[in-house]
C-alpha cells in the first residue's frame, strides 16, 4: 500500500476538489456507500449527509453495519438516501455469512418492510467461500431478490471469472450489481461477463490509486488506461461510480479504531470525476447519473 504511486496520485487529485470545470458540478449517483457502526463513531448521521452534499452526491445507496445504520441516513434524507440490506454486524461476517442461516429470514424481514431496496455488500473471497450452489443462504438470498424484486451487490474477488459467471448465468432473473467491477479481474474479463450476463451492471468503487493499486484503471494522469476506456465507452450503459468510504483498506475492522472512511470519501468521489472528464459529455451523464437512477428507480421510494 505504501508505495510511491500513491504519493503522486494524492498530489494529483488533491486540487480536484477545486476543480471549477462545468463536469465536476454535475450531480453524482454513488452507488457503493458504507455506513458502519465504527464510522459512526466519528461521523454521525448529518455530518455525513453533509460529506455527500460537498461532494455533489445527490443520491446515494447505502449499507449499514448493522443494516439499520443505513436507516439513520435515510430518515434524515429520504428522497436522498436507498438503503440496501447489510447483511453483516461485525468485519469477520464478510468470511462466516454463508453458513448463517439466520441471516435469511433477517433479510426477508429487511426486505418485507419496505425500508430496504436491495441485499448486499455480499463476499465471495478466493479460498474463504464455498461454491454458491453448496450455500444454503447464498441460494436463498438469491431468491429472496428475485421475490422482492430488488438488486444484490455481489463482492466477488476471484482471479478467474468462472464462480460470478456461474452465478449470473444460472440466475437469469436476478439483477446483480458487481462491486468494484470485479475486483482484481481485468477488462477483457470484464467484458466477458457483460457479454455473457445481460442482468449484470458494475461499479467502479475503490478501483483507484489507494486501494486496489496493482489493478489500476487510470494512468498517473488520472485519465483511463486504453484498455479500460475503450471497455467503458462499449459498455457505457453497464458502469456506474460508487466511493466506497472505508478507510484504512489494510486493515480489518477494529474494535479500538474508528474507521475514517468518510473523511476520505470526497477523495474517492474526485477520483471518478478525474476520469470521467475525459469521456464525452453523454457517456460522463449516463455514468455519473443515468444508469443508477434506471437501475435503481424500481425499488427507491423517489421515483424522480
Amino acid at each position: 500500500m505504501k508505495n510511491i504511486n500513491c504519493y503522486f496520485y494524492a498530489l494529483v487529485f488533491l486540487g480536484l476538489s477545486l476543480s471549477s470545470s462545468a463536469q465536476s458540478l454535475q450531480p453524482l449517483f454513488d452507488v457503493h456507500v458504507h455506513y458502519k457502526w465504527d464510522q459512526a463513531e466519528m461521523t454521525s448521521p448529518q455530518q455525513a449527509l453533509d460529506i455527500l452534499n460537498k461532494a455533489g452526491i445527490q443520491k446515494a445507496v447505502v449499507i449499514g453495519r448493522p443494516a439499520d445504520r443505513a436507516l439513520q441516513l435515510q430518515r434524515l434524507a429520504p428522497d436522498r438516501i436507498i438503503p440496501i440490506y447489510g447483511p453483516y454486524r461485525t468485519g469477520n461476517e464478510k468470511l462466516t455469512w454463508q453458513f448463517r442461516t439466520e441471516l435469511i429470514e433477517e433479510v426477508r424481514k429487511g426486505l418485507s418492510s419496505g425500508l430496504y431496496h436491495g441485499i448486499g455488500e455480499l463476499h465471495l473471497i478466493g479460498g474463504m467461500a464455498v461454491r454458491w450452489q453448496q450455500s444454503k443462504v447464498f441460494v436463498a438470498l438469491l431468491a429472496l431478490a428475485r421475490e422482492y424484486e430488488v438488486p444484490l451487490m455481489l463482492h466477488s474477488e476471484y482471479s478467474s471469472i468462472k464462480p460470478t459467471l456461474s452465478i449470473c448465468q444460472e440466475n437469469p432473473k436476478n439483477r446483480i450489481l458487481l462491486a468494484h467491477a470485479g475486483a482484481v479481474i481485468n477488462p477483457e474479463q470484464v467484458e466477458q461477463i457483460l457479454q455473457a450476463c445481460p442482468n449484470v451492471v458494475m461499479d467502479l468503487a475503490a478501483r483507484d490509486p489507494w486501494r486496489y493499486i496493482n489493478n489500476p484503471i487510470t494512468d498517473k494522469k488520472g485519465q483511463l488506461l486504453p484498455d479500460w476506456q475503450e471497455l467503458i465507452l462499449r459498455y457505457d450503459d453497464r458502469f456506474m461510480v460508487g466511493s466506497d468510504p472505508v478507510w484504512p483498506v489494510d486493515r480489518g475492522t477494529s474494535w479500538d479504531e474508528a474507521d475514517s472512511g468518510w473523511m476520505e470519501l470526497q477523495r474517492f468521489i474526485n477520483f471518478h470525476r478525474q476520469w470521467l472528464s475525459y469521456l464525452p459529455e453523454e457517456v460522463v451523464k449516463k455514468i455519473l447519473w443515468e444508469n443508477a437512477q434506471a437501475w435503481f428507480s424500481n425499488n427507491s421510494t423517489d421515483q424522480k
